[in-house]
């Protein structure tokens, strides 16, 4: 590789990155492979608890596409055997256990989306349960002796929690250790991950070492706020965009984002100069951008079509085109044919929790038929076909059924 090559492939991956560790490791690696024509393995950890890819996920794959545009490998680890155990968050709550049949499920549409931006012909898909399930104790026990209480203790979380005398597992001990035998298992020679994961992966370079392994390079890509502008994008947030929701659907959230994440959302999501569109209205601002995301994923065509049907809807007051339809059985109902809001609301799905529910009804951010819902407490009389908005741009049609 040559010294300008060099560069301008070096200058592909900081590109959108936050923090590369450290970088004279990753350009060694890079020049190395040049010469001997033999790729790096480029590791990405995915969780199978969801069979979604979102917006805030299309972040490190791009950064996985440019690394196989490169002629790299890339290897996506899938976390199976955590899902399978039950993986203690820094919530220090469990999230929920899944079947072999559900994580298969979810990774199979997962696989589907994921090559929407991934060269299938350069994708590695793994499972750490090939060799995490293996381990004997006496490797488990190699695998603590790698690495010290101490070190451990540096992590944000755990700090915070010692310090304020909250109870520690040794199993919370044991996943980042778990994350960086991924990288020993699969010889990983770069990782990317959010900036969440940072100490996580730090981690995996020192165990790689101590296995005789040449420590990884890093690369730490931003994490993307979701739809409200505060919490990281997720499905279990109800903030998310997905890369495969109907172009109208995305394009709808997308017109939603606060005006203060349109620069972050421009930047990090499309090839956009930000500098183009700084000096719109925030209203065409959206409007690019939402063009700019439905074009990327769904076509060009998709892209006007989608445009045209906003403005239709919500310039002109049309009834917006194909509204997700959601049944409501009349057992649901109380004996007059009502049922309280906040119920309607977690029926459709729209709204994830009652509390949020509450808080947008309070907001006057809910309508049924038009007519705006000013108080949580309230009982609606539905009928087919009503039409129930959340916020400004999500939609669904009532449709009544019989039954239990």
């Amino acid at each position: 590789m040559t010294k300008k090559a060099s560069h301008e492939a070096l200058a592909l991956i900081h590109r959108r990155a936050v923090e590369i560790i450290p970088e004279a490791d990753l350009r060694h690696k890079m020049e190395r492979s040049q010469r001997t024509g033999k790729p790096l393995r480029v590791k990405l950890g995915v969780d199978p608890t969801a069979p979604d890819i979102h917006l805030g996920i299309s972040i490190p794959l791009q950064k996985l596409r440019d690394f196989q545009d490169l002629g790299h490998t890339a290897v996506m680890i899938v976390g199976d055997f955590t899902a399978r155990i039950g993986d203690p968050s820094e919530r220090n709550t469990t999230r929920p256990i899944l079947s072999l049949e559900q994580i298969e499920r979810n990774m199979k549409t997962y696989r589907e989306q994921a090559f929407k931006i991934l060269d299938p012909d350069k994708t590695e898909f793994r499972y750490n349960s090939e060799w995490l399930e293996s381990m004997s104790f006496k490797e488990i026990m190699e695998l603590t002796s790698k690495y010290t209480v101490a070190r451990m203790l540096e992590r944000d979380d755990f700090s915070v929690r010692y310090r304020e005398g909250q109870s520690i597992t040794i199993l919370e001990f044991l996943y980042p250790l778990a994350q960086a035998y991924d990288s020993v298992a699969v010889q990983a020679d770069v990782e990317l991950g959010g900036t969440d994961q940072r100490f996580n992966l730090l981690v995996g370079r020192e165990i790689q070492e101590r296995y005789g392994q040449e420590p990884q390079a890093i690369v730490i890509m931003p994490l993307l706020e979701g739809t409200d502008g505060v919490r990281k994008m997720s499905k279990s947030y109800g903030n998310y965009i997905g890369i495969t929701e109907p172009p109208n659907t995305m394009y709808g959230k997308l017109m939603s984002i606060p005006d203060s994440m349109m620069e972050k959302f421009v930047t990090l999501l499309t090839d956009v100069h930000w500098a183009k569109l700084k000096k719109l209205h925030p209203k065409e601002q959206k409007s690019a951008l939402a063009g700019e995301i439905v074009k990327i994923y769904h076509g060009e065509e998709a892209a006007k079509a989608a445009t045209a049907e906003f403005d239709r809807v919500f310039s002109q007051g049309g009834r917006p085109q194909d509204v997700p339809k959601v049944s409501v059985t009349r057992s649901q109902l109380k004996p007059d044919g009502t049922i309280w809001i906040v119920d309607l609301l977690q029926v459709t799905g729209l709204l994830r929790s009652r509390s949020e529910a509450r808080r947008i009804i309070e907001q006057g951010g809910v309508e049924l038929d038009g007519q705006k819902i000013s108080s949580a407490q309230t009982d609606v009389k539905i009928k087919n076909g009503a039409l129930l908005r959340v916020g400004k741009h999500r939609f669904a049609e009532i449709q009544v059924h019989e039954g239990a």
